[in-house]
């Protein structure tokens, strides 16, 4: 099409492909929220999702990208929404902790019929 217009000379002042449209305030602006709670932005929510992320971030900054962009965005940051699993040796006794861990059982193991005794209140 250049070239048919008589402009092959600028060819390279029209860059190819989809405009883009995440800049480096964006990225910032998405590490930052990544490092925050939703809830202190007045969410009823704990964890953010790419959805939302992608809902808050057009509404702030007038960017609409979709989740997948988002979750590769997260990606190449090294962050993720997903949470990251826990393993049972890792845990620490907390108090606030609502969590139970049931270790070292095994297919073999029988309940002991003295622990099982059940007493009737009338």
């Amino acid at each position: 099409m250049v070239a048919k217009s008589g402009e092959a000379h600028n060819w390279n002042t029209s860059p190819l492909g989809r405009p883009k449209i995440v800049d480096d305030q964006y990225r910032e602006r998405l590490k930052e929220l990544m490092s925050h709670s939703p809830k202190d932005l007045g969410y009823s929510f704990r964890r953010w999702t790419a959805q939302w992320l992608s809902k808050h971030l057009a509404k702030e900054l007038g960017v609409e990208v979709g989740v997948r962009h988002i979750n590769r965005l997260l990606k190449e940051m090294g962050l993720s929404t997903r949470p990251i699993p826990v393993e049972a040796n890792e845990l620490k006794h907390d108090n606030n902790a609502n969590r139970l861990v049931i270790n070292d059982l095994t297919e073999a193991s029988e309940p002991n019929p003295g622990l099982w005794q059940f007493h009737s209140i009338n």
